[in-house]
This record gives structure tokens, C-alpha cells and sequence, in this order.
């Protein structure tokens, strides 16, 4: 028996012969972020098709996965509903269908973005057609849809009532991208939703388009990916890979070199670097803290005042820090909510202080 079977509360809301009108996300007055190469490219992927066979395995499949892409727009419709297809149609075992699978609705602008539905694929199809919201007002809102954190899309289309008045949203305060490059707890594992990672939540506190690189298991700082960064315009840039550096002596010999990379571009990009949040006590975490810290410092000395440290140590906190992950690693929503509070007033600091 499924649970959908028992509790309608745990399905998708479906459309029951609602009339509506299917526009593809490239539409105008639709405003996607967070596929760098997207106008020139015209597909879902996080890389430059380009780059893509000098990447890693891990990578190849990975920037395929949506983490960080949002979908803006204002409309007076009374419904709004999504079709799409996913790359994928397996499921994690430790990670909601919500998060991995799922797409978020958020409503409101600038900073006042609140959750307001999520529709996820079921039964481990790979396509979703389905109702986010339906019975509102006919007024003009603007809405946020981000998309799917451990899945693809390869086609999306957003429907609206027949009538609908469509308008661009209102830009963003800091229309070049954060960008964050890292692990898998940087791509958003597990939070249950998209917009529950602290990515996510940092950008929306901020009001700052985002790009999204963690790529799970494979953000190992690689030179290429470093200079593919390097060439984009950011507002910001979070150094965030310690889980992926296999050993120490990996992250030692890449980490400053990677920084630099993107330093010698930038001269004036503010940089955060953070270490891992989960950490244990063992001696190789502090000794791979360490060396993070030490790029940092080694930049500081060197006269760089746009460079930040935030010791991960901290970012789960003192109170209950064994609640904040699914598996002793990813974290959960309690965790990711932690990490964008302890990095958040950085990333502030650091946008100011530029």
C-alpha cells in the first residue's frame, strides 16, 4: 500500500481538467538563473558543454543536476502548475524525493520570498505534471521556482490560466551570482526541499542570484574548474570543497592554488573559504582546517582585504550539533539552516565591504 493511497495530503495536487496554458522556461518574461551558459547553449546544465569531457565521470553526470537554478517571473493567474521531465527517475536512500526530486514555489520578491508548495516526481517516474497552487486571487505576485537538487531536467514548462498577464520580476540586488563551488553538502544533500539548502537560504536572505557548483563526491578542486570560474562575472565567490579533497595532502596541494586561479582573474572579488561543518575531533580534521585557514592567511598577509575564513567547526553549533545531519555528514534541514546562519553575515560582510 502507498501512503498516497491512504493520506491524498502526501500527493501532488493534479490539474482535474483545469484549462491552462503551457509556456517552455526560455519564454519571455520568464527569468531563469543559474545555467551560466544557458542563452548561449539553450540546455539545463551547469557547465559549458565544452568543458564538460575534461571533466571528471562524477562531474559529467552531476552538472546535469539543477542545484541552484530558479525560474522568476510575475503573474495574475489563479493557478500555477509545472510539466516536466527529469533526467533521472531513481530515488536516494537518505534524501526526501522533495529535495532530490523536487521543485519549490516560493512567493514574494526581493527578501520577502516564503515557501508556498513544492511538487516532487512519484512513484520514481521520471515526469512531473502537476499543480502548485490553484484557487488565488487575481492579482499580480511574483514567484520563484527552484529547481530539483539531485536531478536533471531536460524539459519544463510552467502552466497558467488561459488569460494570465505575465511580467518579468523585479532584479535581483546583486544581479551577478554568488557563486559556491564544492561537495555534496554544497550541490544541497539532503535538504528536503530545494529552497532548504543553505545556499538557498543564503541568497534569498540576500537577495543575490546564485550559481550552484558543488557537484557531490567530485568538487575536488581541479585547475579546469577553477579557471571556468575564474572566467564568470560574480558578485561573490564560496570556496566550500574540504569534504572532497580525498586526503590532506590533496587539499593542500590544490586549495591556495585554486584560490589564486581565481584570484589572479578577480582582483577584487570578495572570497569566502569555508571548511567542513561535521567535524568529529579527529586530528585530520583540524589538520585540513588548518590548511584552509592557512590560505586565507597566507592572502591576508599578502594584503588581500576581500578575503574571508569561516571555520565550519562553528556552523552547526554547540547546542544538539548530533541533530544537524541524516548520516553524520549531509546535513538536514536543521543543519543547512545552521550553515546559512553562521555563514550568511560573511557573505554580508564581505558584498559591503566591496
Amino acid at each position: 500500500m502507498r501512503i498516497e493511497d491512504i493520506d491524498k495530503n502526501f500527493k501532488n495536487l493534479e490539474l482535474d481538467g483545469i484549462e491552462l496554458k503551457f509556456s517552455p522556461a526560455g519564454s519571455d518574461h520568464f527569468s531563469l538563473s543559474g545555467f551560466p551558459w544557458y542563452e548561449k547553449e539553450q540546455i539545463f546544465n551547469r557547465l559549458p558543454q565544452a568543458l564538460i569531457p575534461d571533466t571528471s565521470v562524477g562531474v559529467q553526470q552531476l552538472s546535469w543536476h539543477s542545484s541552484g537554478a530558479q525560474l522568476r517571473f510575475k503573474t495574475n493567474s489563479t493557478c500555477i502548475a509545472v510539466k516536466a521531465k527529469l533526467t533521472e527517475s531513481g530515488d536516494m536512500s537518505h534524501m526526501a524525493r522533495s529535495g532530490s526530486g523536487g521543485f519549490d514555489l516560493f512567493e514574494g520578491s526581493g527578501v520577502n520570498k516564503r515557501f508556498s508548495a513544492n511538487v516532487r516526481q512519484e512513484n520514481s517516474s521520471d515526469e512531473i505534471f502537476a499543480l502548485f497552487r490553484q484557487g488565488l486571487d487575481k492579482e499580480m505576485r511574483e514567484w520563484t521556482i527552484y529547481f530539483p537538487l539531485y536531478n536533471g531536467v531536460s524539459e519544463l514548462e510552467i502552466g497558467l490560466d488561459t488569460d494570465a498577464e505575465i511580467e518579468a520580476p523585479e532584479a535581483f540586488a546583486y544581479e551577478k551570482p554568488i557563486l559556491f563551488y564544492g561537495s555534496s553538502i554544497t550541490q544541497g544533500g539532503c535538504a528536503s526541499r530545494p529552497g532548504n539548502s543553505y545556499t538557498a537560504i543564503i541568497t534569498r536572505r540576500l537577495n543575490a542570484n546564485m550559481v550552484n557548483w558543488g557537484f557531490s563526491g567530485n568538487g575536488c578542486g581541479e585547475a579546469n574548474m577553477a579557471e571556468a570560474i575564474a572566467s564568470l562575472d560574480m558578485a561573490a565567490f564560496v570556496l566550500d570543497y574540504d569534504h572532497n579533497a580525498m586526503t590532506p595532502e590533496h587539499l593542500q596541494n590544490t586549495h591556495e592554488f585554486f584560490f589564486k586561479t581565481i584570484r589572479e582573474a578577480n582582483p577584487d572579488l570578495p572570497i569566502v573559504m569555508v571548511s567542513k561543518p561535521d567535524i568529529k575531533g579527529h586530528e585530520e580534521d583540524f589538520k585540513r582546517r588548518e590548511i584552509i585557514r592557512q590560505t586565507w592567511k597566507n592572502a591576508i598577509d599578502a594584503g588581500d582585504s576581500n578575503v574571508y575564513f569561516v571555520d565550519g567547526e562553528t556552523l552547526f553549533t554547540d547546542s544538539e550539533r548530533d541533530i544537524c545531519t541524516v548520516d553524520g555528514c549531509h546535513p538536514n534541514d536543521i543543519g543547512f539552516l545552521r550553515m546559512a546562519d553562521g555563514i550568511y553575515p560573511i557573505v554580508k560582510k564581505a558584498l559591503s565591504d566591496e
